[in-house]
């Protein structure tokens, strides 16, 4: 446990020594891995998805905003809708606007969770999102969450229908518009990862606010379990085709990272807790303190002795 701490310790130090060059650095590294994300799974149009594409708006991104990411994701995706179809980029289109909108309206905070999501999914590992946001997030990060979600969909969707969808024939033109938005928008299992997501989060987030011991401990295995358990009612109840060892093996690496995450942001010592009670001219206050791990980190200087000289005074 020392040695993670110092290890901690040092990272936390080289952060605020370098953040200024840091945070530029982790927002290209995000914004290329979206992008070669994005161009990976659905790169229909060539002149797009070439990766020195991605590496300029990668560059471009990391001196912006952080939403600006998931602009630039988003006209990605319809550059690569067009090259199936007018109407396929009329549907992806009007979806992505109507899920900015949203995002924009409710959390423009959060657009670091948006562009994350998808790349999450892509990873195999969208179960540690709700579990990593309801300890360092809040309610309100359900929305990018959900956003993020709708946008994989819409990815996933495009992919496997390339063929039907890049189809010319003109009987078939009035049929797409309507089988995108029945697809995209009511697809079950989307609805169900959206519903599910939130209310792990939401008790993640709950359970780790109260005051309890080990809280933060408790709200990963409850937000694990419940996210097992709700997929696998709401694969019944919505007739939804849910697959139980994805989500369960899922569900442990999320677990896992979300440890990692816990020990990285809170770290304490329950050992050495202690309560206190103060009062004012209207309230009693009862007030339980709980430290953080911390260890000190020694200042190690070397100084060192030319053997030469010492020899030669001694001559002397």
């Amino acid at each position: 446990m020392t040695g993670l701490l110092e290890i901690k310790q040092y990272l936390k130090i080289f952060y605020s020594k370098y953040d200024i060059y840091l945070l530029p650095f982790m927002k290209f590294l995000l914004a290329f891995s979206v992008f070669l994300a994005i161009n990976g799974q659905i790169g229909f149009m060539e002149r797009v998805a070439s990766p020195a594409v991605s590496l300029l708006l990668a560059l471009l991104c990391s001196f912006l905003p952080g939403n600006l990411i998931a602009v630039f994701g988003g006209i990605l995706i319809c550059a690569h809708a067009y090259a199936l179809s007018l109407e396929t980029f009329a549907v992806a289109a009007g979806i992505l606007f109507i899920v900015y909108a949203v995002y924009f309206r409710v959390a423009p905070e959060h657009g670091y969770v948006l562009v994350l999501t998808p790349v999450a999914f892509f990873l195999q590992i969208p179960h540690v999102m709700p579990l990593v946001l309801g300890l360092v997030g809040g309610p309100i990060c359900a929305v990018p969450l959900a956003c993020g979600t709708v946008c994989y969909y819409l990815m996933y969707y495009l992919k496997n229908n390339e063929k039907m969808l890049s189809s010319s024939e003109a009987e078939k033109m009035s049929v797409k518009l309507m089988y995108l938005v029945e697809n995209v928008l009511n697809n079950k299992n989307m609805l169900l990862t959206i519903l599910v997501f939130a209310v792990t989060l939401m008790i993640v987030y709950v359970i780790r606010r109260m005051s309890l011991d080990y809280s933060w401990y408790v709200a990963i295995c409850a937000g694990a379990v419940i996210n097992v358990v709700l997929f696998l009612i709401g694969g019944l109840v919505m007739k939804a085709s849910v697959s139980i060892g994805f989500v369960v093996l899922g569900t442990l690496v999320g677990l896992l990272i979300a440890l990692i995450v816990e020990f990285f942001v809170l770290s304490v010592d329950y050992t050495r807790t202690e309560y206190t009670q103060f009062e004012d001219d209207e309230y009693y206050y009862y007030v339980k303190a709980v430290p953080k791990m911390s260890i000190a980190i020694a200042d190690k200087k070397v100084k060192k002795i030319n053997s030469r000289k010492r020899t030669t005074r001694k001559r002397r």
